[in-house]
Formats: C-alpha cells, sequence, structure tokens
C-alpha cells in the first residue's frame, strides 16, 4: 500500500497497542530501504513523541513520562509506560533485523528533550551534539537512529504542521492541559489522544512528504543548514545536475580554495573579529512612546553584501605598519583584520555608539550606553576595516595603536558560489504565490536566509562527548586547522562570513549616520525612525549606489543582471539589497535591544521581548493597562508565568521514585530515571541602573 492508505488508517481512528506491533509491522509488508556509505536506511517515516507531567514532590523537582506515540509508515501506535516502548523497539529491531549498518531513522521533534528521558533505556553506538543536552542524532547498538526534526526543519510544530503541503495534519493547541498532573494510568479522553496523535503525525507527514522530493532518506541532512551547503556546494563544484564522477570545475574550485588558509593565532583573532547585527535603540528614545513611526530593511541584506561586495581571497600576509599613510594605503585596498588600542576615546555622534563592550578587552574607565561604548580611559579590541571606517566616523581619540595586523587580497566570492544564491533569490522571488511551486519556493527562502550562516559555522567547536553523562573535550585547534586547510571538500573561507556581517553593519550605519536625531531604533536590517519623508533622498540615492555596485559585479562576472531584481507573481519587481519600506506604526516604544512594542494604523498592537510570547502577554497587558498599555510597558513590567508563554527547564540526572495523585483522584507510584521539569517562568523586565542612570542623564540634557 501507499503511505497515503496507511495514513487514511490512523486518519480513521485505527490506532494500535504496542503489543500489536507484530500485526502492525506484517501489516507494512515489505519496506523499502536504500544505501549510503555503507549503510543500509529503511526508506520509510517513523516518528516518536512523549507527554509528561512535571510537579514538585515535597519540594522536589519531578517530571514523569505518562503517554507516548509512535509512528512508522503512516500507522500508529500509543503506550504508557518506557517498558512497553522498549520491548516494542527490541521487537521492531528483530523484526527488521537492524543494527549499526542496517538502520530505521525516527525522527522527534526537539530530540534533546526525549532524549533526556531515554537515555537511559538504550545502548548508545554513537551520539552526535554540537551543545551538551542537544542531539542532532543518536544512534543505539540495536539500529535506531533517532534524529532531530526541529533541527531539520528549524520550525516549532506548530509552525510545521501549518507548512505540511501534501499530507496536511495540525498540531492541536490547547488540548491538553498541561497543568493537570497525569500519569501512565490516567484516562485520557480522545481528545487528548488525537493531540498525542497529531504530534506524531505532524512529523511524519514531514518526513514523507521530504522523502518524496529527496527520494531517499539517506539524502536527507541532519540540519536545516546541510541543506543549502549540500546546494552550493553542488554550484562549486559540480555542472549543476550533471554527472559528479568527473569534474574538472571541482579540481579548480579546490585549487582555489587552496590558496586560502588559515593559522591558530589567525583563527583566533577572526574570532575575537566577528560580530553579527547592531541591533540598539536611541537612547533619545527609549523609555518613550513615539508617534508616527516608519519602518524600513534592507531586502536580503547579508545575500547582498555577498553579491556586491569583495572578500578575502588569498591566505593573510601579516606586515607591520610604518605610517599613518601605510595604515589608510591598507585599509582602502585590502581586507584588513588587526587589533587596535584606544586611549582617552569618546563618542562623536550623538545619537548612538557602535562598539560593543563585550568585544573589548583590557578595557578601563568605560561609560556605556546598554552595553555600548560612550566613552573610555582605554579599550582594545580586534576589528576590521570596515568596523574602523564606522568607528572613524563616530568616535574620537587621544591614543591610537594598531598591532597584528593581517591583510588578505580583496577579490568576489566565487562565481559559481554567487551564482547559487541569485537562484535562491529568483526563486524566492518569483515562486511566492504559485501553489504548486510551494514547496520549492520554502525550500529556496530558507536556504536563502542560512547562505551566511553556513560561511561563519565554527571551525574547532568543543567535541560533545556523550557515555552515560555529558562531558566536553576542546579540540586541538592545529590538527582542526590542518584539516580544514587540506580538505577537498571544503567550499568556504572562515573569514568570508567575518566580512558578511561587517559590510551589512556598515551599511546599516550609513542610515543611522543620516537620519540623526529622527533614527530610534535598529536591528540587523532594519531601522525605525521619524520623519521619513525627509530622509526619502537618502534612501533613494542609497538604492541607486547598492543597485550599480550589484550590476557591476554581474558585469565583471559575466552573470545574468536580470537575476538582481526578479519579478514576483504579480510582476512586481524586487531588487536584492535595497532599503525597502516596511510598515507604519502610529506608536512606538523601545526599552531597549529586543524590546518594544508597536500599534499598528490599525489599532492592532505587537510586541517583541526575548522571554515573552506576544499572543499570551498581550492580552494580559490589555487587561491589566488597557488603553494605558504603552504606559505599562515600562522598566517596571512583569507578567506572571501563567501569561509570558516561557518555560523554564530543569534536567534532572538523578532517579525519581515516589508516589503522586492525578487529577482525577488516582494514586501511581512513579519512577523515573532521568528528566526533564518545566514549569512555567515569570517575567520582570529588567535595565541596568548604568543604562537608566545613563537614559535620565542624556534625556535632561546632562
Amino acid at each position: 500500500m501507499e503511505y497515503q492508505d496507511f495514513l487514511q488508517s490512523t486518519m480513521k481512528g485505527e490506532i494500535y497497542h504496542p503489543s500489536n506491533i507484530h500485526y502492525v509491522l506484517d501489516h507494512l509488508g515489505e519496506l523499502p530501504t536504500c544505501h549510503h556509505m555503507g549503510i543500509t536506511y529503511y526508506n520509510i517515516p517513523c516518528s516518536f513523541d512523549i507527554e509528561t507531567s512535571s510537579f514538585y514532590n515535597n519540594d522536589e523537582k519531578v517530571a514523569i513520562m505518562y503517554e507516548w506515540t509512535f509512528g512508522i509508515n503512516g500507522l500508529v501506535i500509543i503506550g504508557r509506560t518506557w517498558k512497553q516502548f522498549i520491548l516494542m523497539m527490541k521487537y521492531i529491531c528483530n523484526y527488521l533485523e537492524t543494527d549499526p549498518k542496517h538502520r530505521l531513522v525516527c525522527y522527534i521533534h526537539n530530540l534533546g528533550y526525549e532524549f533526556q528521558f531515554m537515555r537511559r533505556y538504550f545502548e548508545w553506538h554513537k551520539i552526535f551534539a554540537l551543545e551538551e543536552r542537544r542531539p542532532i542524532y543518536a544512534l543505539t547498538e540495536d539500529g535506531i537512529e533517532f534524529r532531530c526534526s526541529y533541527l531539520l526543519s528549524g520550525y516549532s510544530l506548530a509552525k510545521l504542521g501549518e507548512n505540511l503541503l501534501k499530507y496536511k495534519v495540525k498540531k492541536m493547541v490547547g488540548d491538553l492541559d498541561y497543568n493537570l498532573i497525569r500519569h501512565s494510568r490516567t484516562k485520557l479522553t480522545d481528545k487528548e489522544l488525537q493531540y498525542c496523535i497529531n504530534d506524531v503525525l505532524v512529523v511524519m507527514n514531514y518526513i514523507q512528504e521530504k522523502l518524496e522530493t529527496e527520494s531517499k532518506i539517506c539524502y536527507i541532512p541532519k540540519t536545516n543548514t546541510g541543506y543549502v551547503r549540500n546546494y552550493c556546494r553542488n554550484y562549486c563544484f559540480y555542472e549543476y545536475g550533471k554527472s559528479r564522477k568527473k569534474s574538472h570545475k571541482k579540481q579548480r574550485y579546490i585549487n582555489l580554495m587552496s590558496t586560502m588558509k588559515l593559522s591558530v593565532d589567525e583563527y583566533k583573532q577572526l574570532k575575537r573579529a566577528f560580530s553579527g547585527g547592531f541591533t540598539h535603540a536611541s537612547v533619545f528614545f527609549s523609555g518613550k512612546v513615539v508617534e508616527d513611526v516608519t519602518s524600513v530593511d534592507f531586502t536580503s541584506s547579508y545575500p547582498a553584501v555577498m553579491i556586491a561586495e569583495q572578500f578575502p581571497m588569498s591566505s593573510s600576509e601579516e606586515i607591520e605598519i610604518t605610517s599613518k599613510e601605510d595604515f589608510y594605503h591598507n585599509l582602502k585596498y585590502y581586507c584588513c583584520l588587526f587589533d587596535v588600542h584606544f586611549e582617552g576615546i569618546e563618542s562623536s555622534f550623538l545619537y548612538e555608539n557602535y562598539i560593543s563592550e563585550s568585544h573589548c578587552f583590557n578595557k578601563k574607565g568605560i561609560i556605556t550606553n546598554n552595553g555600548r561604548i560612550v566613552s573610555a580611559d582605554s579599550i582594545d579590541l580586534t576589528i576590521t576595516e570596515q568596523d574602523f571606517l564606522i568607528i572613524m566616523r563616530t568616535y574620537k581619540w587621544k591614543v591610537l595603536k594598531v598591532g597584528n595586523f593581517r591583510r588578505y587580497h580583496k577579490g568576489y566570492l566565487p562565481k559559481d558560489l554567487i551564482k547559487a544564491i541569485l537562484r535562491l533569490y529568483e526563486n524566492k522571488t518569483t515562486l511566492k504565490g504559485i501553489e504548486e511551486k510551494i514547496i520549492e519556493y520554502m525550500r529556496s527562502k530558507g536556504m536563502l536566509n542560512s547562505t551566511f550562516g553556513m560561511c561563519v559555522t565554527d571551525i574547532a567547536r568543543d567535541e560533545i562527548l556523550y557515555d552515560k553523562e555529558w562531558d566536553k573535550k576542546a579540540p586541538e585547534l592545529q590538527e582542526v586547522l590542518d584539516k580544514y586547510n587540506k580538505s577537498n571538500s571544503r567550499f568556504l573561507f572562515y573569514p568570508w562570513g567575518v566580512w558578511v556581517t561587517a559590510y551589512a553593519r556598515r551599511n546599516l550605519w550609513t542610515g543611522i549616520l543620516e537620519c540623526k536625531e529622527d533614527y530610534i531604533y535598529s536591528d540587523t536590517d532594519s531601522i525605525k525612525l521619524r520623519n521619513y519623508e525627509k530622509h526619502k533622498e537618502y534612501f533613494d540615492k542609497y538604492n541607486t549606489i547598492i543597485t550599480n555596485q550589484l550590476h557591476k559585479t554581474i558585469e565583471n562576472l559575466h552573470l545574468n543582471e536580470e537575476k538582481l531584481h526578479p519579478k514576483t507573481i504579480k510582476g512586481i519587481e524586487k531588487p536584492i539589497g535595497v532599503w525597502d519600506y516596511d510598515g507604519h506604526y502610529k506608536r512606538f516604544k523601545t526599552l531597549g535591544a529586543k524590546r518594544y512594542m508597536v500599534e499598528y494604523d490599525d489599532g492592532k498592537i505587537s510586541l517583541t521581548v526575548s522571554g515573552l510570547n506576544k499572543k499570551t502577554a498581550i492580552p494580559y497587558l490589555k487587561q491589566k493597562y488597557g488603553d494605558n498599555i504603552f504606559e505599562g510597558f515600562d522598566k517596571h513590567l512583569y507578567v506572571p508565568r501563567e501569561y509570558t508563554g516561557s518555560n523554564t527547564h530543569t534536567y534532572i540526572d538523578n532517579e525519581r521514585t515516589g508516589k503522586i495523585i492525578d487529577y482525577l483522584g488516582k494514586e501511581y507510584n512513579y519512577k523515573e530515571e532521568t528528566s526533564v521539569h518545566i514549569e512555567g517562568s515569570e517575567y520582570t523586565l529588567s535595565l541596568s541602573k548604568e543604562y537608566t542612570d545613563y537614559i535620565l542623564q542624556v534625556q535632561e540634557g546632562q
């Protein structure tokens, strides 16, 4: 039978008990397989999910699993205890004859959570994680490979359900009250069971849709960034869509990459220089309600600079700066990386501060504006020439010393990498709104947003180890970089990522420097400002300049310029890299970076605060403050735990045993080897006294 036939059985209510697994597997018949790197995989979707209760027992945090759901190729099995699950999995492994060379892949949405509960019930053959307690995959000795569908999709389970295209099923929201204590003998209602079933169906259907586009489960990457890496690498190494067995193109690319190598000291310096997007609030407007505010943003800021700008295209050359003229000559003609020491530095631009305190070392006598340097007796930091160009326009100083100066020859990114980025942008634009192309559109959109991230992936992460407990091991940096420099599969150069954000910050700051007293707030690729019409000439002029710069790249590399401004389904051109009108707010209020409230012209209110879910927080704030909601959004803001939409996770690594009575009055003796306790977290907005004092001084004209 086809997948949809099995799925229809489940949708009609044919849910199985774990003791019926033999019937389920016989019913499925002979399962398809695929092969990769000497390993055989069952080429079917499989998913697992648990439901848990968290509570306190004599002031001790406890969490127990009371229901599990397992989906395989469209069919669903429900159980209530770990013993049932382990026995069922042993039967599956015996029936399918799995082992580390013959695997059944089972996806879990947020694998780290389920893994913490079940990690002592299996013998683990291999676990791969980039962070402690966040495995990307975990392979048992019996050949079950648990993978994380959240890291693959990048979506919450609810959002994943909304984005299903063919096998539609939605995650049920609000049908399982997590405040009620349940255990393995608690009777579950039909609605609660359907909630559990749908959680597994969402993931299983998502993987089935992936299988129908990728054809084999072994072709599905472990993480979302794996898609864009594979896509761009294929563009760089092969004549895309043609045979990959022999490729002169690949050898030419390998030869190019062999000219770009990193040393240990250089890599450490690059890590110090790397900084993400600039996000900050103008001290003049922090805490104030501002009316008639416009938002503007760049269209695909990071991809645009990857096309328009020139990047390090050689190994670095360490030189000694001999004069001021020598210094500025290098800044003009090379990509430069260097350590800088300032004495007596202070801001010369009244409306914003660029240098981040967290990037400074050996700092003395500093005054900060919510983490940004206003003045200092002395600071040291590592920067690029793009950072220095901004600092030069926004600070003055008494002493400047430069050391560890490295320069790279400039050049455009490889032509085929730029072609891949242009293709993704074109697809994102032209396929939006075309129903039959929605899969390709969603994939292109996700990959375009990840093109920068793959460039700046840490080369030398700590190795995360698991042997009954989590541990980590620092890598031998020289060994890692030797391997990196010699790799024939490498198609990226870490400095590219460092300069992508540097160029993007420079572009953003052209807007901040233009808006001056009208500048209110910025976040990576956007600015909120007053008096938009007053600055429209700047935005138009910038757009002309960046468009000409992009066309220059296209001309030099002999590419198709139409890909810089593809058209939507309605025939509207969407040029990449330009400032774009992003909306108007009737009212706007910010309390600092990533903390702001807006009221749109239609009266709708939105909230952006890390740690608060606007869907639950805004109704609470409206109920509490009514028409004075903007006044209530201040430095004393407090939101009770039931309205934050945020949880605190406590990992419990010791056995928990005891008695618990469920919400129906039924007693149960529980035993959980390891677990995760979850409880709602309250939110209290905190602004440092240093920041509030600084706001007061500036806004009072001091």
